[in-house]
This record gives C-alpha cells, structure tokens and sequence, in this order.
C-alpha cells in the first residue's frame, strides 16, 4: 500500500497491533501488518526474554516496542523505594472492597515483581528497557505517555528505529513534532488504556490539518475504537496513514487476555466500557465491573497520582484475575481490563492473523463503496 507508514516501517499494510501478548505480535506482523509489544510493566530480564522470543519466531518480520515514560508523575527521578506511602484510606478500600465480593487476602499470595509499572516509569527503570530493546532488532519504539525522553529520542535516531507517541489533542501533538517525534499515534477517546476527552472521528482531521498547517510531514496513525477495516479507511479518509489498534486483539486465539474477561468483551456493548482514573492514576478506559464502579462511587477515595494508583489497584487486580480464572464467582465479577468502545464489535473469537486479513478485506470493500458513490 502507498502509505508513508508501510515505507517507513517495512510493512505491507499500515494496521499496527499493540499488544502484551508475545503470539500476537508475531501472528500480525507474519500478516502483513505490524505487531507492537507492550513492555511497560516487565522487568528488563523478562523483557529480553519476550524480545528474544520474538526474534526467534517472527522470521524477519518488523515489530515494535511500546513503554510508558509519562513527562511527570509522583516521585519521578526517584526510586520506587524513595516514594510517597500509600495512604491507609486507599488500602482500606480495596481490602473492603475484595471482602465484599468474597476475595481475601489469604486467598493468593502474591510475591513482589521487581520492574512493575511504576518503578518502570522511574528515569533509571526507563532506560533499563530502553537498553533491552534496543539490543534487539526493532523497527519502532513508543511513548504511550507525553512526548518521548530524550534519550528515547537519541537512540531512535542512533540506531535509525522510527519513535512514536501517541496524543490526545492538536496541541500535544504540535508539541510531539517539535520534539521530533517520527509518528503520532492520534488516539481519541474511545480507545482502551490511556485516553482523552476528544473523540476518534474529530481528533484525526484536526491534528492532520495542524501538521499540515505547520508544514511538517509526520506521519499519522489514527487510533480509539478502531476494530475494523471499514472504521480503518474511514479515519484515513479524515488525514491518517494508517491505524494503530489495541483492543481487537484482546478477544483473539493468541491472546492471554484472562478466559473470564475474553467472554465480558465478547457479550459486551460499546457502553459497557469506563474512563477512569482508578487504574493508573491518569484517565484511562476500561472494562465497567463492580471494581470501576467502587471507585466512581460517592465516597471513594480519590485516586492517587501515577504511579502510586497503580501500586494500589494492580496487585488486588491480578490476584482477581488468578482466582477468576479458578472460577470464584466474586473474582469473576470484579475482573476487568482496559479496552476502548469497539468492544462492541468485537463478538467473534479468531486468529491475529486472520483478524489483520478481515482487516484488508473491509479496507478494501470499504474503499470500493466510497468510489461507488463517486458519478461518472
């Protein structure tokens, strides 16, 4: 395809999947699209482990790396040690919380992971995965959060891989160009993870027409509730040269999305999805369970800044999906993830690569209608 992404990239089409799922990235990039791993919350071992995997298994093919290196959190340029103590408020709440629905604490004992998100989102985490995936023979890296540091931005450069960072608005965007981004990922609000206020639809035409107003050439990647072709060709109609999805590949045969929570996404509507800030401490859209609404409710606590939220919600969410997966009814329940308002066209369990040749054909079946309308 004519796309500065396939150019740029080496790709034969501009779909690219961001996914935590090892399997994923390599069945998407084996079809021709491009498969972006999700390393935020991995120590660096296990991160070159996954990478050396991939390498292994995807004969050739481009993939990527995505992390979160947000510009300001609490207790940035400190270490995970040297942060502010969790208050008893929030600790007492989701204890409450887990009770209420059956899940204790002796129920699953979790050890400590050294490298989780929030240490990763520390300058020294950073540039630990940094120097992990860059030992590896990728063909892109991603900020998921604000413009990418600069040494993100230096080693793109020294080893001539693409950076990308996803925005939410025409003047982050201005700003991610200024910085020198090489491709703006333009997600709208109804995207899974972290997300904005502006929808899909308004977003892409406006960031393109500000790159365009100011003269530049970045490429985009339009994203936020694109799970199929036709919304694929649409958003490259509004100025986009490409897609960049996440949620699509949640519900597929490779995934290791959580069994329970593969079957909510399946049943689910686009209203059954919550942008909140309970999960990391910055607005972020997910799955609605009694665990998003607790923390919506009239007296909840207010979540804690990045990366605090998360020291206190993910390790009472893993422990949910553990004992979910075992069949505790209470678990399954509360079990939720992120996922964007295309969760409600996603109502079939397939391969990856089957879902990127769906893809093409509703691109290109799209295309053909929109010439149709076209007179002679």
């Amino acid at each position: 395809m004519q796309s500065p992404i396939c150019a740029m990239l080496g790709i034969e089409f501009p779909l690219l999947a961001f996914s935590h799922c090892r399997d994923v990235v390599v069945a998407v990039s084996k079809a021709g699209g491009m498969g972006v791993f999700g390393a935020a919350s991995l120590p660096p071992e296990r991160l070159e482990e996954e990478l050396a995997w991939i390498d292994e298994h995807i004969g050739g093919r481009p993939y990527g790396v995505d992390l979160i290196v947000p510009n300001s959190f609490a207790g940035k340029g400190e270490a995970r040690s040297e942060l502010p103590p969790i208050p008893s408020e929030h600790k007492a709440f989701v204890a409450d919380l887990l009770g209420k629905h059956g899940v204790n604490e002796g129920d699953l004992a979790l050890p400590a992971v050294g490298g989780g998100l929030g240490e990763n989102m520390t300058d020294d985490g950073a540039a630990k995965l940094l120097e992990v995936a860059f030992r590896h023979p990728i063909k892109l890296i991603a900020n998921a959060l604000g413009v990418p540091p600069p040494l993100m931005l230096e080693l793109g450069k020294r080893f001539g891989v693409p950076v990308a960072a996803l925005v939410g608005t025409r003047d982050h965007a201005l700003a991610q160009v200024r910085a020198g981004v090489d491709i703006l990922v333009v997600a709208g609000g109804e995207a899974g993870g972290h997300c904005g206020e502006v929808a899909t639809m308004v977003l892409v035409p406006e960031v393109a027409a500000a790159v365009e107003a100011v003269g530049a050439s970045t490429p985009i990647l339009a994203a936020g509730g694109i799970v199929t072709g036709r919304q694929m060709a649409a958003a490259m109609a509004m100025g986009a040269h490409g897609a960049w999805t996440g949620s699509v590949w949640l519900t597929t045969a490779e995934a290791e999305t959580n069994p329970v929570v593969k079957e909510k996404m399946l049943a689910a509507s686009s209203r059954d999805t919550v942008r909140s800030k309970s999960r990391t401490g910055k607005p972020s859209r997910q799955l609605r369970s009694p665990w998003t609404d607790a923390w919506e409710a009239e007296g909840a606590p207010k979540p804690l800044p990045m990366p605090l939220q998360s020291l206190v919600s993910e390790p009472a969410l893993r422990k949910v999906d553990k004992l979910s997966e075992g069949g505790h009814e209470g678990a399954k329940a509360l079990a939720t993830y992120w996922v964007g308002q295309g969760v409600g066209l996603m109502n079939e369990a397939m391969g990856a690569g089957q879902v990127v040749q769906e893809f093409k054909e509703d691109w290109i079946a799209a295309c053909e209608r929109l010439n149709g309308f076209i007179g002679a």
